[in-house]
């Protein structure tokens, strides 16, 4: 890995820009989920170790290149502060005068956020006097917010070329996790790819089966290939305009050596709601009126044993409707195995992507995985293996 860490930098009577990302829930003036603010919190912590003055950039919400004040970074400062547990001083501007000034007069131990870096046009353009503007105000540049690393941004991208840089903490394990699941992964690997539709997901699917072992394909996604083998699924959601790239899949992961595990038993009901009237039928047996909302059981021992020959897991996407009881049980019991097998240090275990996220705390595995990413694009982005402007900066300085 080319790019330096926090322990391969000076920091002592330094400014440290530290692009991080806080666009967090907001409600009534209130955040509602602080959880990317305190993730944040060990690098802000390890910069004031070293001595450095962290001063802290960020985009919050889209307000395209305008003030906005109702988007201004002020709302997140309680959070932040208690998170961090001191005072957080904020400057009305991230460039010109105000930002000057506020980074002046910072002493040893302060805390600066700046104002919303999207609030000029420059940030989303990338363009070279904003970067300029954002690097005279500090000595390094740190970049911790992976989550924002797939767009070429001043603060993400361009800060990093004029600034002498290095990935902060949450940046870090996110990158060692990566390169632990795709770029140099104990083998066996197997991913779990779910979710509803092919079509957003060709790219990740495209690259897997050049990278993994096993590729277990879930959710209405896993219907889309049944259906491309001739399968009646009746009404369940599926793209059958797909099919002839879903059997391209097919044929590149047999050319590959990558073993795709389908469902072979499913469950279907006729109304998708919760603990609506459900049955466990095979794969090719389901009925014209109803809809496929879940793998079965065999289905399931399945990929418990696929897990149990493996040493890598990867995972992104549910493998059935797993916001409603009981077309949840797939995807609980596929994610307990799984931190079972981490919790007994067989298998390392990376997931990310939204609804994965919270599939996998809904099942109570999260806390067991190895690694659970929440950069949601910058995720899928890196797994569909598509350089990311934000890192591969970090790797040029």
């Amino acid at each position: 890995m080319a790019w330096k860490t926090l322990d391969d930098m000076e920091l002592a009577g330094k400014v440290v820009l530290v692009r991080v990302d806080i666009n967090v829930p907001v409600e009534d003036g209130r955040v509602t989920d602080a959880t990317r603010i305190e993730r944040i919190v060990p690098t802000v912590n390890d910069i004031l170790t070293k001595g450095g003055k962290p001063v802290l950039l960020a985009h919050f919400d889209r307000p395209k290149g305008k003030v906005v004040p109702e988007m201004s970074l002020k709302v997140v400062i309680p959070a932040l502060e208690a998170a961090l547990g001191r005072g957080v001083l904020f400057a009305e501007d991230c460039i010109g005068l105000p930002a000057k000034q506020a980074v002046a007069a910072l002493s040893e131990g302060d805390v600066l956020l700046l104002e919303n870096t999207r609030f000029h046009p420059g940030e989303e353009t990338n363009d070279p006097m904003m970067t300029a503007a954002l690097a005279a105000l500090g000595d390094v540049y740190v970049n911790d917010a992976f989550s924002a690393a797939h767009r070429a941004h001043a603060s993400t991208e361009g800060l990093a070329r004029l600034l002498p840089a290095a990935a902060g903490r949450l940046m870090q394990a996110e990158l060692e996790a990566l390169e632990a699941a795709l770029g140099n992964p104990a083998r066996p690997v197997v991913a779990v790819v779910g979710g509803a539709k092919v079509s957003t997901k060709l790219d990740l699917l495209g690259n897997l089966v050049e990278k993994v072992d096993h590729l277990v394909i879930g959710g209405g996604m896993a219907n889309t290939f049944l259906a491309a083998q001739g399968i009646d699924v009746g009404k369940s959601l599926a793209e059958h305009d797909m099919a002839d790239t879903a059997r391209e899949i097919m044929e590149k992961a047999e050319k590959t050596g990558c073993a795709i595990l389908l469902p072979s038993d499913v469950v279907v009901a006729r109304a998708f709601e919760a603990h609506a009237e459900h049955q466990v039928v095979a794969a090719d047996a389901c009925p014209a009126d109803a809809m496929i909302l879940d793998a079965g059981p065999e289905t399931v021992a399945r990929i418990e044993e696929v897990f149990s020959r493996c040493r890598t897991l990867i995972w992104n996407g549910p493998l059935g409707a797993f916001e409603i009881a009981p077309f949840d049980a797939a995807t609980n019991a596929a994610a307990a195995q799984a931190a079972e097998l981490t919790r007994e240090g067989k298998l390392v275990t990376v997931a990310g992507g939204g609804d994965t996220v919270a599939a996998l705390n809904g099942s109570g595995a999260a806390e067991s995985f190895s690694y659970i990413s929440t950069a949601g694009g910058a995720f899928l982005e890196w797994m569909e293996g598509k350089v990311l402007p934000g890192v591969a900066a970090l790797n040029a300085s």
